[in-house]
């Protein structure tokens, strides 16, 4: 890859990179430093990656970076951590996508990764394996049992209109 072509893959995917790690972590600094960080790599690897794949790369070094960060803050967790209600809720919404933001945030890490990945981004699931390294039942498994989550979460649709 040459320099016209990294500066063109900054301008193409570097808003896509950003907002997938911040709706992961949610903290706009630490966004902007693993975007950051991931540019970096790619430039430091540059001669290894072809521009056809640099998105790819882009995402897949960005998540690791990212669970390194999470690593090192000890901020990972489990669905058992959280309490799912067991009744649909019973007031009136009016702004769905901010009850489906509050539900993805009560997921866990990996489960909104994929989901992510999958629902915001438009990966398939082949590809949501090869950047979170999981195989492709996994994935699967990770991205049904967070959409039930969410199902229960947000409850009936017609409590929700």
């Amino acid at each position: 890859m040459n320099v016209k072509e990294y500066n063109q893959s900054v301008d193409l995917y570097s808003d896509n990179v950003f907002r997938f790690i911040l709706k992961n972590i949610k903290d706009e600094e630490r966004a902007r430093d693993i975007v950051q960080d991931s540019y970096e790599k790619l430039w430091r690897n540059a001669e290894n990656v072809s521009f056809d794949k640099v998105k790819s790369y882009l995402f897949t070094t960005a998540y690791h970076t990212m669970i390194d960060v999470l690593r090192k803050d000890k901020r990972q967790t489990f669905m058992a951590d959280y309490q799912i209600p067991e009744d649909v809720h019973d007031r009136q919404y009016s702004d769905l996508s901010e009850i489906l933001n509050d539900a993805v945030k009560l997921l866990p890490d990996i489960q909104r990764t994929v989901v992510l990945l999958r629902d915001y981004e438009g990966y398939s699931y082949k590809e949501i394996g090869d950047i979170t390294e999981l195989s492709e039942a996994q994935v699967k498994v990770y991205i049904y049992r967070a959409r039930i989550f969410l199902k229960n979460y947000i409850g009936k649709m017609e409590v929700v209109v």
